[in-house]
């Protein structure tokens, strides 16, 4: 077959390319230009997923590959959506967003002095995450359900004591859009990163020793116990004329 007398071909080529080699030879140069600006490593909408695949958290995106991921980044929806963020932050007042964690930056080198749990803001070299073991626990009387979390701590700074906040889905900057029906408890401990566990948004129970924390200063182990509140309790929480929980 003639190939060098095909419309738009050079003369000596191999004819003109086809769609699909055209998109390949696209990707594979936005691929290129992208590894000279990016790292994965903190890109804050980059996420494997357990299949396998990778996705974009800003564009709510699933690519089979970490080339096809980094030819998206140079893409026009994924520059559009850069930019409507960044104009909706700047128009919101808010913060910049920690390349690691997602969360607003002071979350996790503040000691939790951006949640408004007090501290200085410091700059500490993060070491990774704890180690966390999650059992889940019932109460025997009550019927309640509820967790209980044991996290490890062997190279924690000198007198520092982990510290626990619950954050509200739309508090958070991680999973976006956020959903009402989960909330997330943050333990934040120097030198390690915050951890970051994703409950359902139910009423805590705060009464006797339903919810508690313990800092075991030998084992360097900290554990916290959290029990949700019935469906009756809550149905009925804040109606007058009932005894409420202390």
């Amino acid at each position: 077959m003639d190939y060098q007398n095909r419309a738009g071909s050079k003369f000596g080529g191999g004819g003109v390319a086809s769609q699909s080699a055209t998109n390949a030879d696209r990707r594979e140069r936005l691929k290129k230009l992208a590894l000279e600006t990016i790292d994965l490593d903190k890109d804050p909408y980059f996420f494997k997923n357990h299949v396998g695949s990778f996705e974009c958290r800003l564009c709510l995106t699933v690519h089979q590959n970490d080339g096809s991921y980094l030819a998206h980044t140079q893409g026009k929806k994924h520059q559009t959506n850069l930019a409507r963020r960044a104009a909706k932050e700047q128009k919101e007042g808010k913060s910049q967003i920690d390349e690691r964690t997602g969360l607003p930056v002071g979350v996790v080198g503040a000691g939790f002095g951006a949640l408004g749990l007090g501290g200085v803001r410091r700059n500490v070299v993060k070491i990774g995450r704890p180690g966390y073991k999650i059992t889940k626990v019932r109460d025997p009387v009550t019927r309640q359900q509820g967790l209980l979390f044991q996290l490890q701590y062997p190279e924690i700074s000198h007198d520092v004591t982990p510290k626990v906040r619950f954050m509200s889905a739309f508090e958070q900057r991680v999973d976006d859009p956020p959903d009402k029906d989960y909330q997330y408890m943050l333990v934040a401990a120097e030198p390690y990163e915050t951890c970051g566990f994703k409950l359902q948004a139910r009423e805590i129970d705060r009464s006797g020793e339903r919810y508690w924390t313990w800092w075991d200063k030998d084992l360097k182990e900290f554990w916290v116990q959290v029990m949700f509140m019935t469906e009756r309790e809550e149905r009925y929480a804040g109606v007058p004329g009932l005894p409420g929980r202390r």
